[in-house]
């Protein structure tokens, strides 16, 4: 599903013109994407939960040439899933 399936499914669901839909979603979005930056957790009950992983600086190999390369540190955004979606997914 894109972004623009869920903004016209919001717009059905809420019975609400599209552009006000990707307003929502889009406001949606824009928060979720702050809180990660500045390295807050989101929970959402019954989904899951957005976290930022922080990795060390560490020796890696470039696979082509086989030299070693010094890699820096990151963060990178990690997804949880929840329990009841997990489930939703797996029934069958």
């Amino acid at each position: 599903m894109t972004k623009a399936e869920i903004i016209i499914e919001v717009s059905k669901k809420e019975s609400i013109p599209v552009y006000a839909a990707r307003t929502i979603v889009d406001l949606f979005f824009e928060a979720m994407k702050e809180a990660l930056e500045k390295g807050e957790r989101i929970e959402i009950r019954g989904f899951g939960s957005f976290a930022v992983r922080h990795y060390n600086a560490y020796k890696g190999r470039n696979p082509k040439t086989g030299q070693i390369v010094d890699v820096p540190p990151k963060k990178v955004p990690f997804f949880k899933v929840g329990k009841e979606l997990k489930a939703l997914v797996n029934r069958e």
